[in-house]
């Protein structure tokens, strides 16, 4: 048999799921946890070999939690609603065996726990498609100090003249920079930069 805790903060999908995985025939749910912290106390208490992970969780999250597991034998497969970049590559990078999203047909989330239960990586669709799009991506180049310093500039509303004399520098230098920027942030305009640059944390706040 293959011994299986379930972790996610909503009682309903729990129940659903242990009852699911009771038609498995191979599969036997032995430990349930409403977040990460008591999923970890559980795991150590009972020792199974899979664990269906959520990731947004209160308290601490399923990308902590398997963090901690790291050590552990147990594989963790995560299964929540979420297949944005910002939840599969924090919880593959913290060694989550698999990634499904919640819309996976019952058989596939059967094959799914047997094959986590051998070690084998496991990836919905979607998942895998985001992962190959990443591998692919080439490795954006960094913004120097001064395209950080113009950026910086241009959201706080100036115009290139403007930029161009707080930096001491002239217009033509100012608009180069920008394409640079433009290049290295993949879009095409300066209000399209500005988010991208806040959203990867090269502003601040």
């Amino acid at each position: 048999m293959i011994r299986v805790v379930i972790v996610d903060d909503h009682p309903v999908v729990r129940d659903g799921l242990r009852g699911m995985l009771g038609g498995a025939g191979d599969v036997e749910v032995v430990g349930e946890a409403a977040d990460g912290e008591e999923a970890v106390a559980v795991v150590r208490a009972v020792r199974p070999d899979v664990v269906l992970m959520d990731l947004r969780m209160p308290g601490v999250d399923g990308v902590t939690a398997i963090e901690r597991l790291r050590g552990f034998p147990t594989r963790v497969l995560v299964l929540t609603t979420y297949d944005t970049d910002s939840d599969v590559l924090p919880a593959i990078k913290a060694g989550a065996t698999g990634y499904l999203v919640k819309d996976t047909p019952r058989d596939a989330l059967f094959r799914a726990v047997r094959s986590a239960a051998k070690g084998e990586a496991v990836l919905s669709p979607s998942v895998a498609t985001r992962l190959l799009g990443q591998v692919r991506q080439p490795a954006a180049e960094p913004l120097s100090d001064r395209e950080v310093e113009v950026l910086g500039l241009i959201a706080r509303g100036c115009t290139n003249r403007d930029a161009a004399a707080k930096l001491f520098i002239s217009e033509a230098t100012v608009k180069t920079h920008l394409v640079h920027v433009y290049a290295k942030l993949g879009v095409k305009d300066r209000a399209a930069a500005v988010a991208v640059a806040y959203e990867r944390g090269l502003l601040g706040a």
